[in-house]
């Protein structure tokens, strides 16, 4: 069982993942329900998902995925995942700034796969507003409460960012300058 964080609070996950079947086949699209979708399935099936009665749709981008590749049809998502492999893949963090700063969505922006807690205020950072968590992260023994209050307090360990961010474009020094004058 995963957690989701949302905004720097616990929230309810009701978005289906659909991946590709074990022997590589497309899986059945419900026709209703929050769908979340890789980009392959949405290149293959666009017609048929936005076609669905009812739910919203959620894309995945992998690691490796340029999201120049969805730039024209950011409009018919809800949210948009960006998968992280392992803990040491960074690309993630540049496919978030692009679709923030160069693409301009401003939906939830959803960082899924290897996410641990000393990456969730880095994340944030790059615009990432939700995490999907596995349960027991951090914390001894599977004690998921205590797993979900040390994720939380992660996007307080810094009481200031020198660099510009997604959250934060003006650089500290700048905003230094302005408070002096």
């Amino acid at each position: 069982m995963a957690t989701l964080i949302k905004n720097a609070k616990i929230a309810n996950d009701s978005w289906l993942r659909l991946d590709w079947t074990a022997d590589g086949s497309l899986p059945t699209v419900p026709e209703s329900g929050d769908v979340l979708v890789p980009l392959r399935l949405w290149q293959g099936l666009a017609d048929e998902l936005l076609a669905r009665t009812s739910g919203r749709l959620g894309l995945w981008l992998e690691s490796d995925e340029d999201p120049a590749l969805i730039a024209d049809s950011l409009d018919a998502f809800s949210v948009i995942a960006v998968n992280f492999p392992q803990f040491t893949d960074g690309r993630g963090y540049s496919t978030a700034r692009l679709l923030r700063e160069r693409y301009g969505w401003k939906g939830e922006l959803r960082a899924i796969g290897d996410i641990q807690r000393d990456q969730l205020y880095y994340l944030s950072r790059c615009g990432f507003d939700a995490f999907l968590l596995n349960d027991g992260l951090d914390a001894p023994q599977g004690d998921s409460l205590r797993s979900v209050q040390n994720a939380l307090s992660a996007f307080n360990d810094f009481s200031e960012a020198y660099q510009t961010s997604v959250d934060q474009p003006i650089p500290l020094f700048r905003r230094r300058e302005k408070e002096a004058a």
